[in-house]
């Protein structure tokens, strides 16, 4: 039967520090922990190994590294009293290691605001690197304003029929979903008051001025944005886009600037038709559930909804589209390494597309009822 495994450590003795135990693969599995809560005397530390009774290449290298860490930390170490064969072995190790590199101390332990500052720190540099991505954007717009000829016009239709015609299945069904919805919550409230005909005033007016718009940003944002986020960081990967730079093509006019234009000219289009279903919708259950006809319905609608209720929607879409656009084309110019790092921007693209979305739906609501368009 094997002896058991005496536990690697570091005792303090009145010569100065003492290996002891067994710094083993077995051996030293508490280590780290039991020498976390040690203080460590300013200047030279003497550490004794005579105790150490046994050790392998993780022992070894283990021992390698903290000693390294002590004198990344200012406290410098006379390592002594090591048996032959342990020294050989710790020579051995530290050869192996200089060929292939050198010992690195294990990444300090961050305290708490450390580690609140680290992230505040990387989002207000990864903030300011969008903004300075937006007016890059917008000294693109200008050059390509002053000079059309140079536009992508095939990219832009491209884009057209990818994040428009393609998208409309999919808007047409949750926007119908979405006004049934509401009829049907709303109705069942109307119903025991008696009040069934401003089933239009709520269906119309909730669905044209915000939940239509806002709806359908966010389904764009999750379609569309997420895939120009892929797009471009696999090109980042595959170095297309240096390549790209390399034959003097720049990659804002050819990857940003037609999915910006092209997100910007469909999404109020996808609004409009996000409006119409939703507004059938409603129409649908409130005929099923409120005995209001499809002509009282339509009767109503235009005197519910004004010219300035419609706008104020669809004049939403483009700043929308602005947003999802210029978030997922930043994104993917983010994506570094390999396949993961596109999964990973693309997951960050989506939520800060939807968070600035929701966040830009917000300020126009306190905007418009300040002006007092919000009535």
């Amino acid at each position: 039967m094997n002896p058991p495994t005496a536990a690697a450590t570091i005792r303090h003795n009145t010569d100065g520090w003492r290996c002891e135990g067994d710094w083993t693969l077995d051996g030293i599995e508490t280590l780290d922990r039991s020498l976390q809560d040690m203080h460590w005397p300013v200047g030279e530390l003497q550490l004794d190994g005579s105790g150490i009774q046994a050790i392998d290449t993780t022992g070894a290298l283990q021992l390698l590294s903290f000693i390294a860490g002590l004198e990344q930390a200012g406290h410098p170490v006379q390592l002594t009293g090591l048996r032959t064969e342990h020294q050989a072995l710790l020579d051995l190790v530290c050869e192996r290691l200089a060929t292939a590199g050198s010992v690195t101390a294990p990444p300090p332990t961050l305290n708490s605001l450390e580690r609140l500052g680290r992230p505040v720190v990387f989002h207000a540099i990864r903030a300011i690197e969008f903004l300075a991505f937006i007016g890059e954007a917008a000294v693109a717009l200008g050059r390509l304003a002053l000079r059309p000829s140079r536009f992508r016009w095939r990219a832009l239709l491209g884009n057209l029929e990818a994040a428009g015609v393609n998208a409309l299945p999919i808007i047409a069904l949750l926007s119908f979903m979405m006004g049934i919805v509401i009829a049907y919550q709303g109705g069942q409230q109307l119903k025991s008051y008696g009040a069934n005909i401003f089933i239009v005033e709520l269906v119309s007016l909730t669905m044209l001025r915000e939940l239509a718009p806002l709806i359908t940003a966010i389904i764009v944002a999750g379609r569309t944005g997420s895939a120009y986020t892929a797009q471009i960081g696999t090109m980042q990967i595959t170095e297309e886009v240096d390549a790209l730079r390399t034959i003097g093509i720049p990659p804002m006019d050819l990857l940003v600037l037609p999915k910006l234009l092209a997100l910007a000219i469909v999404l109020p289009l996808l609004t409009v038709f996000a409006d119409a279903l939703s507004v059938f919708g409603g129409m649908v259950m409130a005929q099923t559930m409120l005995d209001v006809s499809a002509g009282d319905f339509l009767d109503r609608f235009p005197q519910v909804v004004t010219p300035i209720s419609f706008l104020i929607g669809v004049g939403k879409a483009p700043v929308f589209a602005a947003i999802i656009a210029l978030v997922g084309c930043y994104q993917g110019f983010q994506v570094r390494g390999g396949a993961d790092s596109v999964g990973r921007q693309t997951t960050v693209s989506v939520v800060q597309s939807i968070f600035l979305v929701i966040a830009a739906d917000a300020l126009f609501s306190v905007i418009l009822g300040g002006v007092g368009l919000w009535r």
